[in-house]
């Protein structure tokens, strides 16, 4: 199965935002990202709207042929804004104010009866669920008990440990993904990924998606949107190609 990618296009708005006005347009790198081989794009409106906005959405699902993740806190506002729009796909994070960027997994155990009706009617209208969480057999059983059909590990412990930490944590995350597998719950990976550290995910044979969106729009300052995003596919693409002892097409 090829391992695919969502790009995250937040960063590009949040550029825009601190100035003000129409640019850099988030709905234009999202048609780059998938030129230059995303197979998904990825958008979080936050409850504050610090980077993409209501009518970056609206644009977005007028403009783009490849599928649309919106990632969205479990609040009701948020849930009548995707029943509205019905993009491909929604994905629940836990969302704080002050934070700058989301900071760990959504706590399914401790929320499954605030989280079973919104998967149940997200699912209803033909949205396709994930949960974002922490790699923890706990999370994800809790997540197979209310419904959702996809899972996203947080990789963010894995991306920002030291050497000898990070093989516990991508041990951690293997061992999460296969016990995903055996739940029957597809799996998904994400947050703080880079060219260094994006290979041993990708050659997790459990893991079907990788979501990358803030290292791919800082890389893009240097070497252009298209040339981070095909670098980032191509090694993508060897390292599972590795894993499974297969030569990349």
């Amino acid at each position: 199965m090829r391992l695919r990618l969502g790009v995250n296009i937040d960063h590009v708005a949040t550029i825009r935002n601190a100035r003000g006005g129409q640019l850099p347009d988030p709905v234009r790198a999202a048609k780059l990202a998938a030129q230059a081989g995303a197979d998904g794009i990825t958008a979080h409106l936050r409850e504050d709207r610090r980077h993409i906005s209501d009518g970056d959405i609206d644009r977005l699902m007028a403009a783009i042929d490849i599928p649309l993740n919106l990632e969205m806190a479990a609040t009701r506002e948020m849930l009548d804004i995707a029943l509205r729009h019905r993009p491909h796909a929604a994905c629940i994070v836990p969302e704080r104010r002050e934070e700058r960027t989301t900071e760990g997994g959504l706590d399914v155990a401790g929320a499954r009866e605030r989280l079973r009706p919104m998967v149940h009617a997200l699912g209803e209208a033909g949205v396709r669920v994930s949960l974002f969480i922490e790699p923890d057999a706990r999370q994800l059983d809790a997540a197979r008990a209310i419904g959702a059909p996809v899972v996203e590990l947080h990789t963010g412990a894995y991306c920002e440990a030291e050497r000898a930490a990070r093989a516990r944590e991508l041990a951690r995350i293997e061992t999460a993904a296969a016990h995903a597998g055996a739940l029957g719950i597809e799996c998904h990976a994400g947050h703080g990924l880079t060219f260094d550290t994006v290979g041993p995910i990708a050659a997790i044979p459990n893991v079907a998606e990788l979501n990358i969106g803030h290292f791919l729009i800082g890389e893009a300052i240097f070497t252009g949107l298209d040339s981070a995003i095909r670098r980032m596919r191509a090694l993508m693409d060897r390292a599972r190609a590795d894993a499974l002892g297969e030569r990349p097409a």
